[in-house]
């Protein structure tokens, strides 16, 4: 780790409002459901909520990982078409594995603060659970005899085939390296869940969460396109996967490699879901209150074999530019990929584990790729809202070795 990046200070960036779908694990509900619906679903669910039309809006930035449509060349554009985005309005897809959620709010800063834009509609959404079966090498045809080439994109992403291994792989290469135990991380998994129960009974995620029911989105001019739920589901309205999880169960599972540990329990659960921010000069807020100001982004890049350990280095820069001090930032939120990744995180930069991912984490919640991001902004954002505090850090490691983390001031801090 060089201390080499990218860094960059916003002015004068804000974070208008922000919401998102539940997050639903594999193959439940939201499965059958094309990203871009569930990306127009949180982009009009934002517009509505922070009282902005759609014809307000300068640009659309949409993220999206996987092909999980015919029309994933068009998401970011026919999010913005159906909500109500005029048609003179730009789209641009962004993807940062996951870091794109911060990716987007990077690149919305950097339109406004150019002047280019006043007011940016950023959408991420992922449908792991429409992951295809591909086969790339088959356009010419199959050889009598040849291997036929199908593979499940989604197992196989996982994979990182410059280093030959995979992405569970890089955390328990972390763990050996910070002498992490398998109690531990399981110890890790029970407090993400217990803590992400604990926010969900005090009303936490309602109030970031907008419910996905089945319903038609119509646009002047172009063919109408929605959302419908399977049959006996009348709404999706909060997330599927935190539950009371013990430690003694998360022991009984079995690692996914032999002697390592991670398993199923301490790792990030694959879910569906859509989150979007709406991003705004000053002038453009018109005597609104932002739920923050995006006050700076960084991103590094780390070895592949210790990707989760991307953090570490993006939080560093962002301080070090900053002039910022690791006590003054009140809360963070780091995107549970592995336990061992995070733990080994928050051993490296000497976090107070109160201040980390209070709320719970993507262990409990899920990572649903290009989401996450934004969830963890909006995250921080809401927490500096309701504790006063002044700073918050959002990150995330990224695969293939990288690390991206963004500042956010809350616009009126009282402690």
């Amino acid at each position: 780790m060089s201390g080499r990046g990218q860094y960059r200070a916003f002015a004068a960036t804000a974070l208008l409002d922000g919401v998102r779908t539940p997050w639903v694990d594999l193959n439940g509900p939201l499965a059958l459901l094309s990203p871009t619906d569930l990306g127009i679903k949180a982009g009009r669910a934002v517009l509505q909520r922070a009282g902005v039309e759609g014809r307000e809006v300068d640009s659309v930035l949409a993220g999206s990982m996987a092909q999980a449509d015919f029309d994933a060349y068009m998401l970011p554009r026919h999010i913005g078409l159906y909500c109500g985005v005029d048609q003179a309005v730009p789209a641009l897809m962004v993807q940062r594995i996951c870091a794109t959620g911060f990716e987007l709010l990077r690149q919305a800063g950097e339109q406004i603060e150019a002047g280019e834009a006043g007011t940016v509609l950023c959408v991420a959404a992922e449908s792991m659970s429409r992951n295809p079966i591909v086969a790339y090498t088959h356009r010419g045809g199959f050889r009598l005899g040849s291997e036929v080439g199908f593979k499940d994109f989604l197992w196989e992403a996982l994979f990182d085939p410059a280093v030959g291994i995979s992405m569970i792989e890089t955390a328990e290469n972390i763990a050996r390296q910070y002498h992490i135990s398998r109690p531990a991380v399981d110890a890790w998994a029970a407090q993400s869940f217990a803590r992400t129960l604990t926010a969900r009974a005090q009303g936490w995620f309602s109030d970031e969460c907008v419910s996905v029911v089945s319903e038609v989105f119509e646009a002047p001019g172009l063919r109408p396109r929605g959302i419908r739920l399977p049959r006996g589901v009348d709404a999706v309205s909060e997330d599927s996967h935190p539950r009371p999880t013990s430690l003694e169960r998360l022991a009984q599972l079995s690692p996914v490699y032999p002697d390592g540990v991670q398993t199923a329990g301490n790792s990030c659960a694959v879910v569906d879901g859509a989150a979007a921010v709406l991003m705004c000069s000053a002038e453009q807020l018109a005597g609104r209150r932002p739920l923050a100001w995006l006050r700076a982004s960084s991103v590094v890049g780390v070895a592949p074999e210790v990707m989760g350990l991307g953090p570490v280095p993006a939080i560093r820069l962002l301080l070090e530019r900053t002039g910022l001090a690791l006590a003054d930032i009140a809360h963070f939120e780091i995107n549970e990929a592995q336990g061992a990744q995070i733990l080994a995180v928050q051993q490296a930069l000497g976090i107070d584990p109160d201040r980390l991912n209070a709320r719970g984490g993507a262990i409990a919640l899920g990572h649903p790729l290009a989401a996450t991001g934004v969830r963890l902004a909006l995250s921080v954002a809401r927490q500096l809202r309701a504790s006063g505090q002044r700073y918050g850090v959002a990150s995330a490691c990224v695969g293939g070795g990288q690390g991206m983390a963004l500042l956010l001031e809350n616009p009126h801090p009282v402690a």
